[in-house]
C-alpha cells in the first residue's frame, strides 16, 4: 500500500517535469521562429582567404611532425566560407563548406588537421554542430583533435584513444563551464585516417557517409532518442523519452548523445560509436556533414552530387547549396574527402 502523501509527491514531481518540458519546448519554438523570421542575403563569394597555423604538440614521446590546421581567416558577410587542401603525396584531397543559412547565428564548427607520426600520415576531419549556443562546438574545434593526439595509445589502439578522448573532452568542457549559466551542447562526427586505416566516430545527429564503388554507405548512425537501443539506455538510467514535436530526452533534447548538456548529462552521454575500415581502391570519397545537410539531402543524393565534381571543395559547396535550395532552415556545414588511388600508385617507388 502507498500512502496518500507519497502519491501526491509523485504527482507533483511528474507535473513539474511536464511543465518544465513544455516551457523548454515553447522557448525552443520561439527561438526557431525568430531564426526563420530573419532575412539573409544569400550571396556566393568565390574569394576567400586562408591561413595556415603550425602547432606542435610536445606532450607525446612519439616522433611527430607539425600539426597543420588549415582554416579560413574569417567569414564573409553572408556567413559562407569554403576552402580546400591536398596532401603532398597526392593521395588525398578535401574541401569544406560552411553556411549560416536561415539561422540568425552560426553554431556549426569544423576542423581539418594533418600531421605525421612515426613516419605515418595522420589526417583528421570533424563536424561539430552546436545547440543552445556555440560554445560547446567551438570548444571541440579547439581541443578535441589536439587531445586525441596526446593520448598515449593513439597509434597503438586508436579506437580506445578516440573513445576515451571524446569522453574526457566532454568532462573537460563541463568543468570549464561550471561557473556559467550556459548549458549548450554539441554533436561531433569525426573521421581519423591513420595511413590507410579509417576510424569514424560519432556523437549526436551529424553524420559521415562514404562512397564505395559508387554506393553510399553510412559510417555512423544518428543518435536519436527513439532509436530502440538509445531509448532503452536512457530509460535504464532513469530518464524518459517524450514526444514534443519530435522525440526528445526529457521532452527537451532531440538527440540522445551529445557533448555538454549538463542538466541532462546522466542520460545524454558523449560516448562515441566508432567504425573502422581499411581504405582500398573502391573507396572514392567521404562526406561529413551537420544535420542541416542530412535533414534534406539523403545519403544517396549526397554521394551522387559529390561524385559529379572532381574537386572536393566544389563538391562541398555544391552540397551546401543543394541543402539550402531544398529548404534547410539550419546551419549547413560539410566536408568532402576524396581518395586518389591512381596518384597513390604513382607515388610508390619504382623498382627494377
Amino acid at each position: 500500500m502507498i500512502c496518500n502523501s507519497c502519491i501526491r509527491s509523485v504527482i507533483v514531481r511528474a507535473g513539474n517535469v511536464v511543465i518544465f518540458a513544455k516551457r523548454r519546448v515553447q522557448l525552443s519554438n520561439t527561438h526557431k521562429s525568430l531564426h526563420a523570421g530573419v532575412g539573409i542575403n544569400y550571396t556566393w563569394n568565390c574569394e576567400f582567404r586562408r591561413s595556415f597555423k603550425m602547432m606542435v604538440d610536445s606532450g607525446s614521446t612519439a616522433k611527430r611532425g607539425p600539426l597543420v590546421d588549415m582554416l579560413p581567416e574569417k567569414e564573409d558577410d553572408g556567413g559562407y566560407v569554403s576552402g580546400g587542401w591536398k596532401s603532398e603525396d597526392g593521395k588525398l584531397s578535401c574541401g569544406y563548406s560552411s553556411f549560416r543559412g536561415k539561422r540568425a547565428t552560426m553554431e556549426d564548427f569544423y576542423d581539418i588537421k594533418n600531421s605525421k607520426i612515426d613516419g605515418q600520415a595522420v589526417c583528421m576531419f570533424g563536424i561539430f554542430d552546436g545547440h543552445g549556443g556555440s560554445r560547446a562546438a567551438e570548444y571541440l574545434k579547439e581541443h578535441l583533435f589536439e587531445n586525441l593526439l596526446k593520448h598515449p595509445k593513439f597509434m597503438t589502439d586508436t579506437k580506445l584513444a578516440i573513445s576515451e578522448t571524446y569522453q574526457q573532452t566532454d568532462v573537460d568542457f563541463l568543468e570549464s563551464e561550471r561557473d556559467t549559466y550556459r548549458d549548450d551542447g554539441s554533436t561531433a562526427s569525426t573521421a581519423v585516417l591513420v595511413g590507410n586505416h579509417l576510424y569514424v566516430a560519432n556523437v549526436g545527429d551529424s553524420r559521415t557517409v562514404i562512397s564505395k564503388a559508387g554506393k553510399a554507405i553510412p559510417l555512423s548512425e544518428d543518435h536519436k532518442p527513439n532509436r530502440s537501443d538509445e531509448r532503452k539506455r536512457i530509460e535504464n538510467a532513469g530518464g524518459v523519452v517524450m514526444w514534443a514535436g519530435t522525440w526528445r530526452v526529457g521532452g527537451v533534447l532531440a538527440m540522445s548523445r551529445a557533448f555538454g548538456n549538463r542538466m541532462l548529462k546522466q542520460f545524454v552521454v558523449a560516448e562515441p560509436e566508432i567504425q573502422d575500415q581499411e581504405i582500398d581502391g573502391e573507396f572514392e570519397l567521404l562526406v561529413l556533414a551537420s544535420d542541416g545537410l542530412w535533414d534534406v539531402v539523403p545519403n544517396d543524393d549526397a554521394v551522387a552530387l559529390a561524385r559529379t565534381e572532381e574537386e572536393p571543395e566544389t563538391a562541398a559547396r555544391k552540397l551546401t547549396e543543394a541543402a539550402f535550395t531544398r529548404g534547410s532552415a539550419d546551419n549547413i556545414t560539410c566536408i568532402v574527402v576524396r581518395f586518389h588511388h591512381d596518384n597513390a600508385d604513382a607515388a610508390e617507388p619504382q623498382h627494377d
